[in-house]
């Protein structure tokens, strides 16, 4: 008798059933919530008011431009400088959509919706899953993007309305937590010494321009490394 072909489905690990991949969806939306404590109870505290810190996630909903933002404000920086400094870190998503819309191929009905979910979790999580045995960028994309949104606006509300009482935020760990669940994310895609490489020069100009540049432009400056690097390759 000759042995039979597995199927895809007995090929799948834990992590690749449309189970695994909704389990991690939530974990990491779980995550970005506690930091949404953090982002509604700093907002409050550099200024904005409850329903200002509401509506700043709903309707922008990407947290490092939500941050940078209050960041300028609780400094002393003006409205404008507050703005350009959260559009300008913003505008990565826009590189996320390109890709994710040749992945996913969404709808014209859907595409709104997808651009609203378009983040760094759900991007990566998509990319993720993408080349695996079995692959779910759809499933990892918007189980991603839909956990974040309501974990992160829940966060953004509780932190808003407990800012008075729950002190310094920071002292919680909790503007850890998603720059550590996405590096927990990006690692797996870092497969060469080539990438690696990359993923190094960006970090340490990064971390060296961080003391002397405004919020979110240090990481706009590291994000043109690859590019840099990919030029150079030609």
């Amino acid at each position: 008798m000759q042995p039979t072909e597995s199927s895809g489905q007995d090929r799948e690990s834990p992590d690749d059933t449309a189970r695994g991949v909704i389990v991690e969806a939530l974990t990491i939306g779980l995550t970005t919530g506690a930091y949404g404590v953090s982002f509604g109870a700093l907002s409050v505290t550099s200024g904005l008011d409850v329903w200002q810190t509401v509506a700043l996630s709903a309707l922008m909903f990407t947290g490092a431009s939500q941050f940078a933002l209050i960041s300028v404000l609780a400094g002393g920086g003006s409205v404008a400088a507050a703005v350009a400094s959260s559009a300008l870190l913003g505008l990565r998503n826009l590189f996320y959509g390109l890709r994710m819309r040749q992945i996913l191929q969404p709808s014209p009905i859907t595409s709104v919706a997808a651009a609203q979910m378009t983040l760094d979790e759900s991007t990566a999580m998509a990319l993720a899953h993408y080349d695996r045995p079995v692959p779910r960028p759809a499933l990892a994309f918007w189980s991603t993007g839909l956990s974040v949104f309501v974990l992160w606006n829940t966060g953004t509300i509780l932190g808003a309305l407990g800012a008075s009482s729950i002190g310094d935020p920071t002292r919680w760990g909790l503007d850890a937590a998603v720059p550590a669940a996405f590096l927990a994310l990006l690692w797996p895609q870092i497969t060469g010494r080539r990438l690696l490489g990359v993923a190094l020069v960006a970090a340490v100009l990064g971390i060296a321009l961080t003391p002397v540049l405004s919020p979110g432009l240090p990481v706009l400056c590291a994000a043109l490394v690859p590019f840099l690097f990919l030029k150079g390759a030609r």
